[in-house]
């Protein structure tokens, strides 16, 4: 399994319009193969992260390579105060 964490900084105001976001744009993701999940979380001091689960990076740069993932990057911005920070992972141990 691998997993992507992404740090957001959201703008206040278009914070219920991302939840939203996310939601509808889960529906296009779920169509790519690999595709495990895809969740906003948000930290006890009110920050966020954004939690992506695929089956493995080779199926997640693919999809990272779409015109969807790209329409979504453009879309991103919007909502942003500054760019996200991107971490990656494998899974070792369940």
């Amino acid at each position: 399994m691998f997993v992507a964490i992404v740090d957001v900084s959201l703008k206040e105001e278009k914070i219920p319009e991302f939840k939203t976001w996310i939601t509808e744009t889960n529906n296009v993701l779920s169509k790519f193969d690999g595709f495990v999940s895809r969740r906003l979380l948000e930290g006890e001091d009110g920050s966020k992260r954004i939690m992506v689960e695929f089956e493995n990076i080779d199926l997640f740069r693919k999809m990272h390579q779409s015109p969807e993932h790209q329409n979504f990057h453009n879309e991103l911005g919007t909502f942003m105060e500054k760019p996200p920070q991107r971490q990656f992972y494998h899974v070792v141990a369940e």
